[in-house]
This record gives C-alpha cells, sequence and structure tokens, in this order.
C-alpha cells in the first residue's frame, strides 16, 4: 500500500468537464494519476516531480495492487497510457492528443510542457552543432591511438596561437574519407596538467583531448622566441603532444588587447560579447568543480577563442570583422583539487591578498572572475592597484552601456574581502544570465516583484524565445550559433525561484 498521504492525493481524481485550466482557475492537485504539474505551477510547500523525471512527464499508470479501489482498477487497463510531451509531435494522432487534454494539467500545463521539450530538443541538437557527435569523436580517438607526428599533416609550421603554457599548431588529418582540421598543442616546460585533462568529459567551455603521443619534434615547426629555429637548439626535443580537436585563434588577452576601438566605437556591443565570454568561463568551471579539478592558471593568456563552426546562413561567404562575432572561450589549463585546502586565514585582509597573489586556488576563482571582469573592461588591473583599494573602493569602471552597470555591481561581489560575502560561480553565471536575457529592473517599475509575476515572465519568453527560432528559419535569416544555444540554456533551466534571488543581488 502507499503511504497515507499519497493514498488521499491519488484518490482525488479529475471531475468530467474539469480538464481545461488556465492561470485563473483553481490549481489541480499535484499528485495527479495521470499527470504532475509542472514544477513552475507549483504552489509553495506542495511537492515537485522527481528530479530524475521531467516535472511535465506523465507518470505510470497505478495498478491494481496499489490498492486503490475496485472501479479505478476496472477502467485503468481500457485506457492505453498517455504520451509522452517529449514524443508529441504536429502528426500526433488526435487519440492520443485527446488523453493529455483531458489530464488536470489542461492546455495551459500541456502547451508549457511542450515548450520547455521543444528547448530541450533544440538545445541538445545546437550543442551537437557546435561540439560535434560524441560518438564521432570517440571513433577519432580510436584512429589517432599511437599515431605520431608523420601519420599528421603539418598544415603550418608557425604557431596558430601562443598561450601561457603551449604553442599550438595546425595539422590534418583523413578520417572518414574527410580532411579534418585539429591542434597539436605542444607544452611548454613546467607544464603539468596532461594527465589532468584526458579524463574531463564533454563541455562546450573545456578544452577537448582527442590523444597524445611523445615524439621529436618536426624541423618545420617553429617555436616563437627564436626565428626559423627551435627554442632548444641541437637535437631535437622529445616531448609529449596532446591532440585537441579544436583550433584556437587567439587567447583572451589578445582578443582584449586588440579591442579598444571596438569598446570605443561600440560599446554596448562590445560589453555584450564580454558577458557572453565570462558566462561560458563561468560555465565551464562549474563543470571542473563537479569532477573536482580547478583551473591551472585563471589569466587571460590561458583562456583560449575559437571561431564557431557555423556561420549564420545570411554572413555564409563574408568574412565577418574580427571582434564582431562571439567565439567559444576554452579552459586549457587544469589541475587535481587535493583534499586538504589552504585553511581560511584568520585575517580576511590576508585571506584577499594570497587569493588574488596565488596561482588561482578554487578559493580564488571568484576573485580571479572579479579581475577579468576588469581586464575585459580595459580597466587597470595591476595587482598593486587592486590591493591598494578598500573593498569599496575598487577601480571605477565607466558606464558606457546598459550592461556597465550590471558588470560593475558583479566585480564588486565577485571580489568581496569577506569570502562569506562574496557570490559564488554559480551565482555568478546567474547574474550573467540575466544581464544578457533578463528580467530587467525595468519589469519591476510597475508591478511588485513576485514569484507569480517571475513565472509569468518566463512562460512568455520561453514562448517568444521559440517563435522566433520558428520565424527566423523560416525566413532562413540566420542558423543558431552560440549565443542562441547559451539563451536556450538560460530558459531551459531557470526557474522563478532562481530569478527571484538573483535579482534580489542584482539589483
Amino acid at each position: 500500500p502507499l503511504p497515507k498521504k499519497q493514498l488521499q492525493r491519488a484518490e482525488s481524481l479529475p471531475e468530467p468537464g474539469s480538464s481545461r485550466r488556465c492561470h485563473g482557475d483553481p490549481e489541480p492537485r499535484a499528485g495527479s494519476i495521470l499527470y504532475s504539474i509542472p514544477a513552475a505551477h507549483l504552489r509553495p510547500g506542495e511537492g515537485a516531480a522527481p528530479r530524475d523525471r521531467p516535472s511535465w512527464a506523465p507518470k505510470k499508470p497505478l495498478t491494481k495492487s496499489q490498492s486503490l479501489g475496485e472501479p479505478l482498477a476496472q477502467s485503468s487497463p481500457q485506457k492505453a497510457p498517455a504520451p509522452s510531451l517529449k514524443e508529441l509531435t504536429f502528426g500526433t494522432a488526435d487519440g492520443e492528443l485527446g488523453q493529455l487534454l483531458e489530464s488536470p494539467a489542461g492546455v495551459c500545463g500541456l502547451v508549457l510542457g511542450c515548450q520547455e521539450a521543444s528547448l530541450a530538443r533544440l538545445s541538445a541538437h545546437m550543442q551537437e552543432e557546435l561540439v560535434g557527435p560524441e560518438e564521432r569523436q570517440q571513433l577519432l580517438q580510436a584512429e589517432l591511438a599511437g599515431k605520431r607526428w608523420a601519420a599528421l599533416g603539418v598544415l603550418d609550421p608557425q604557431p596558430c596561437c601562443q598561450s601561457g603554457d603551449a604553442w599550438y599548431f595546425r595539422v590534418g588529418f583523413t578520417f572518414e574519407h574527410r580532411q579534418l582540421q585539429f591542434a597539436a598543442k605542444v607544452p611548454k616546460p613546467c607544464c603539468c596538467s596532461l594527465g589532468v585533462q584526458s579524463s574531463l568529459g564533454t563541455h562546450c567551455s573545456i578544452q577537448r583531448l582527442l590523444g597524445r603521443f611523445t615524439d621529436r619534434l618536426p624541423r618545420e615547426l617553429v617555436l616563437p622566441g627564436i626565428p626559423g629555429k627551435h627554442t632548444c637548439p641541437g637535437p631535437q626535443p622529445v616531448l609529449q603532444v596532446l591532440l585537441c580537436a579544436e583550433v584556437p585563434q587567439q587567447t583572451l588577452a589578445d582578443f582584449v588587447k586588440s579591442s579598444h576601438t571596438l569598446h570605443r566605437t561600440s560599446p554596448g556591443h562590445y560589453e555584450r560579447l564580454g558577458c557572453l565570454l565570462l558566462l561560458q568561463l563561468c560555465m565551464g568551471l562549474e563543470h571542473l568543480r563537479g569532477q573536482n579539478v580547478a583551473q591551472g592558471d585563471l589569466c587571460p593568456e590561458n583562456l583560449l577563442l575559437v571561431e564557431c563552426p557555423c556561420p549564420p546562413r545570411s554572413q555564409q561567404g563574408q568574412k565577418e570583422p574580427l571582434g564582431l562575432s562571439l567565439p567559444r572561450l576554452l579552459i586549457s589549463s587544469f589541475f587535481k583539487v587535493q583534499e586538504k585546502q589552504r585553511p581560511c586565514s584568520s585575517s580576511q585582509e590576508q585571506d584577499w591578498s594570497q587569493g588574488l597573489a596565488a596561482p588561482s586556488p578554487p578559493a580564488a576563482a571568484e576573485l580571479n572572475v572579479g579581475r577579468l571582469i576588469y581586464h575585459i573592461l580595459h580597466v587597470d588591473t595591476s595587482l598593486e592597484n587592486i590591493l591598494g583599494f578598500s573593498s569599496k573602493r575598487l577601480p571605477e569602471i565607466p558606464s558606457l552601456s546598459i550592461y556597465s552597470a550590471g558588470l560593475r555591481r558583479l566585480a564588486t561581489l565577485l571580489l568581496h574581502r569577506d569570502p562569506h560575502q562574496r557570490v559564488s560561480i554559480e551565482q555568478a553565471r546567474g547574474i550573467l544570465q540575466v544581464l544578457l536575457w533578463g528580467p530587467r529592473q525595468e519589469l519591476f517599475a510597475r508591478s511588485r516583484k513576485s514569484l507569480e509575476l517571475l513565472r509569468s515572465w518566463l512562460e512568455v519568453k520561453r514562448a517568444l524565445l521559440l517563435l522566433r527560432f520558428a520565424e527566423n528559419s523560416a525566413g532562413g535569416r540566420a542558423s543558431p550559433g552560440l549565443e542562441e544555444w547559451l539563451c536556450c540554456q538560460y530558459f531551459q533551466g531557470v526557474t522563478e525561484h532562481t530569478l527571484y534571488q538573483v535579482t534580489q543581488v542584482l539589483y
């Protein structure tokens, strides 16, 4: 028998004629047999659906053994189980659709659930376009196993990118009758992240490793420092080389250095790019923390920028000016987090100073992201300059666009001297998402902020986002890219409760 509380909820079956509900109607019970209410529609205190099943997914019909009474046990075998919203399409049979329309969630719940399922499918499709199918990468890794320089074609003897800890060379390899390009990463001396990088999983903001080998460097390769020669004269050095899926064009330091004019002439566009780059960084750091791994050296020289593979259809055949398009940001330097971390200093001042000066221990990630905000916005962030200011007098960020005030607020929260007052990387990611896609402060000018208002805003924005995708696809204006994927990630997972907390901190 079910627990008594669940039994009472399950016995409350929908009355005939009461299947269609919307916002103004009384909300049904969350424990309905055929369908569960989306978490966004539950009142405070009501139970949500289990985390391992989407809140809009149908529950399994209860069987006779669950002791809910003879009439229910006799009627349930006559009805086929309602289809999942993940399986619903425009061509779904009306008989199956009718079962869902009779569910306690009603038409509004059905439409909202379909929108969430559609966003999840779109997000998965766009992610595959950005990073490639997982199965194909596994086949390529198997094909590259044991391969060395002799099996690769060096496409350019000059490095395509130089980061703080490695040189990158563009190489070619024939796979499944196609010529593929990827990067050969030649680590600089004292690079100690090679062993960690092989077990990080796939993430859009993490450098992907396809293989590794140890071999002498080809004679034609040029290592910067001595033009036309190797860094080490004499016999060719034997080095461990990593094969990476993405070919970096430049580092974040290179991008910021070359973007002074763009920041001055198009501050809104540039600072939005800055928010999107910081968002990718925070998402990557979250992924690493989930695997007990930290960024090795969180500095602009070790953050790589990669051109996205699929340009908008309206721009195919055109070369977009450097700096105007959004690149992928990749974390490329890692170390394993030790079980015993540096103990918190008794002095907050000492802890804050050590966190800024240290080579990015996990506890200092927030401090370093705060410094990166100033670096991207072309504000002096030298260590002596930062340490010379009190917590209320950090370097001034000028107001050049609608993003300036929010970035200033985020930097202040990340660089707070009291570690208990700092926002986490997860909170910083939420703040950046609100800065990019709302809700903006003017939403609360006419109505007091409430969970109901934020829930309604979310539902409308999800619908408008799907309409935009449909209109762009029909008009052939643009193919979804990295920014659209990041937007989908936001609206797919955010809740009104999260928005309430983030807007409280930000505004």
